[in-house]
């Protein structure tokens, strides 16, 4: 049988209970023990716990959620001496060990929730190779790392910087993120360690460096989980099908960068990517209504949007949700059927009625918080190509 063991204690001293303190909604711990109820590998989770809040805490997230998986959580107690200031997490896993059975081990902790159940899925693939003793999850790190010596000189320890390589050329160096460890309970007990033995790294997405240990780690990290559940979450196209009929962007900020060029005689000049160019062909080859709403007003859109072949081009919009409106009754589509990529606040009324919304990196953080996907790619790199695939690939996949 495999179990996760997740020890949590009460007296965090730089952010009291931030076990159960709310992030994005949800108690801290409720992201660990979420990924590891959701992976199949994992029988029973266990969240150990000094502390009558955080184990109600934990016991109302096992009663309310509606996914039968939180019925693998097991709430238990720990021990004063397992859970003071100066213990080791070791002192707690063997403290478990004594108690209870089992014959595999996760230790998950509750500080990394970027942790995912498909994190935990490959770091079992490889402890499930025949010669495997124990896993640790790690973040690749691509930094050039240099020594101080007493007197003050320097010297590099992983590089040769006569020969600078490039990042992507560099294999750089894999850094313990603290996320989780497997090992066996025979281990466990003959070495009192976490891991032992012919040791083997899976390795995690480079932004689950970081744990929270203080309230500057809490906000950090909590943007990234946002962005992450903004990106990841099922959406409106996922479930029972529903069909993207038109889609519409904007074009300063989405199709371009947002910058304005001006030459020497004072023409003003856009920047736009070939890649969202090839996106539209794709669109219309869907048969997909395709066009730009805009509050611009310029030659510049129309010759682009010319070229594009597209089949709608509004400019000059201040009522960018009363255009759309018009537009779908001109073509008989619902507004569900609409998908919308937008970056600025005169685009989040239009944004918040579509069927699908999407933003770029650079858009407002009050846009960004309302879509249902932010773009990896900035405007006028591709983004707008990156909402196009990523709309037919779930509508693929559907069909």
């Amino acid at each position: 049988m495999n179990v996760a063991f997740i020890p949590v204690r009460g007296g965090s001293k730089s952010i009291p209970l931030k076990n159960i303190k709310p992030m994005c909604g949800k108690p801290l711990v409720y992201w660990t023990v979420a990924a590891a109820c959701n992976c199949d590998k994992i029988d029973r989770v266990y969240v150990a716990t000094d502390s009558e809040k955080i184990r109600e805490a934990l016991l109302e997230i096992k009663r309310t959620e509606n996914d039968a998986v939180f019925q693998k959580l097991e709430v238990i107690g720990r021990s004063a001496e397992s859970a003071s200031d100066t213990a080791s997490t070791e002192s707690a896993m063997l403290e478990f060990a004594a108690n209870y059975d089992f014959d595999h081990i996760v230790l998950v902790q509750a500080t990394s929730p970027l942790l995912t159940e498909g994190d935990l899925d490959r770091g079992f693939a490889l402890f499930e190779e025949a010669d495997t003793d124990s896993v640790l999850s790690v973040v690749r790190q691509k930094r050039f790392n240099w020594a101080v010596e007493a007197d003050g000189t320097a010297r590099a320890l992983n590089y040769d910087y006569f020969h600078r390589p490039r990042r992507q050329d560099f294999d750089g160096y894999c850094v313990e993120n603290g996320a989780f460890y497997i090992t066996s309970k025979k281990c466990l007990l003959e070495t009192g360690n976490r891991i032992s033995g012919r040791v083997k790294a899976v390795e995690m997405s480079e932004d689950t460096f970081f744990e929270i240990d203080e309230p500057s780690d809490w906000q950090m990290i909590e943007k990234m989980l946002e962005r992450r559940l903004r990106t990841e979450k099922p959406n409106k196209l996922s479930g029972e099908r529903q069909s993207i009929k038109m889609f519409l962007t904007d074009c300063d900020g989405c199709l371009t960068d947002g910058g304005m060029y001006y030459s020497e005689n004072g023409d003003e000049l856009k920047k736009f990517s070939t890649l969202d160019g090839l996106g539209f062909r794709l669109m219309r080859d869907k048969g997909i209504l395709c066009g730009i709403i805009t509050g611009e007003n310029t030659t510049l859109v129309a010759r682009r949007a010319q070229k594009l072949k597209l089949d709608i081009l509004k400019m000059g919009v201040t009522d960018k949700l009363s255009v759309v409106q018009e537009i779908c009754m001109q073509y008989g589509i619902t507004m569900q059927e609409v998908a919308y990529v937008g970056d600025d606040v005169n685009d989040k009324e239009l944004l918040k009625a579509v069927g699908f919304s999407a933003s770029v990196p650079g858009a407002m953080e009050e846009v960004k918080e309302i879509v249902d996907y932010v773009t990896k790619r900035s405007g006028g790199n591709g983004a707008v190509r990156e909402v196009i695939e990523y709309i037919l690939g779930k509508s693929e996949k559907q069909e």
